[in-house]
């Protein structure tokens, strides 16, 4: 049997689903539910939070994998649209963009 990375690539996209689906609706929740509450989420607090190194990787993954889940669904959307031809390009279009977006995120957040 050939050995293969497609296990790799498999958790990356359900990681990316289960963050999607779960994190980041309560993520959206809690941080507009906070901003009611005043003074709980005030800028220096959550300066705070975000420079802390567990607040950087817990934004980082709430970033990055959900937008590998996104380059996987949208190639293979493009490619049932009818872009059968440039299946290369399409690939490397949407796992480009969001590796970029994941090293931009990563950037931001080492420079808190």
């Amino acid at each position: 049997m050939a050995r293969t990375s497609e296990p790799f690539w498999w958790f990356l996209f359900i990681g990316g689903a289960t963050i999607a689906a779960l994190f980041v609706p309560v993520h959206i929740v809690i941080t507009g539910a906070a901003s009611w509450l005043g003074q709980a989420f005030e800028y220096e607090r959550v300066l705070n939070l975000a420079s802390h190194p567990l607040g950087k990787l817990y934004l980082f993954v709430l970033i990055s994998l959900p937008l590998l889940h996104w380059a996987h669904r949208f190639r293979f959307t493009v490619v049932d649209l009818g872009l059968k031809a440039n299946k290369r390009v399409v690939a490397v279009a949407c796992y480009g963009s969001a590796m970029i977006g994941s090293i931009l995120a990563a950037i931001v957040l080492v420079g808190l």
